[in-house]
């Protein structure tokens, strides 16, 4: 019996002690421990644990932080700041959770997706 993977189950690891310089795209997840000195984009949730440091743009659908982040991060949902993270830069997402701990410098919009609503004239 073979099973079915969704695109947004696979998770791909950047495993501590790897550094890379360049670009990454993806489809699905990805996972930090090492290094990335780069912009990355993909279409599911990047998890960056304790041992992890990125140092560059980030888009993604969702985001869980508990490593050190330098640059600009837009998240189309949910994205959590661990008590161990370290951020300085840009962030922008729908739904931020900032654990006891976690440090962060930049600025912050938070760009809700509600329906728009009819403006009032005065």
């Amino acid at each position: 019996m073979s099973k079915n993977i969704s695109e947004e189950s696979k998770t791909s690891t950047i495993a501590m002690g790897v550094e890379i310089v360049g670009e990454i795209k993806a489809n699905g997840n990805i996972r930090i421990d090492g290094k990335v000195k780069g912009n990355i984009t993909l279409t599911g949730k990047l998890v960056v644990v304790n041992t992890g440091v990125i140092e560059g743009d980030v888009k993604c659908k969702n985001a869980a932080i508990a490593g050190k982040f330098d640059g600009k991060i837009s998240v189309d949902e949910t994205l959590v700041l661990q008590e161990t993270a370290i951020i300085h830069g840009d962030i922008i997402t729908d739904k931020l959770v900032v654990e006891n701990g976690a440090v962060f410098t930049g600025t912050c919009n938070m760009d809700r997706k509600s329906p728009s609503q009819p403006s009032q004239s005065k």
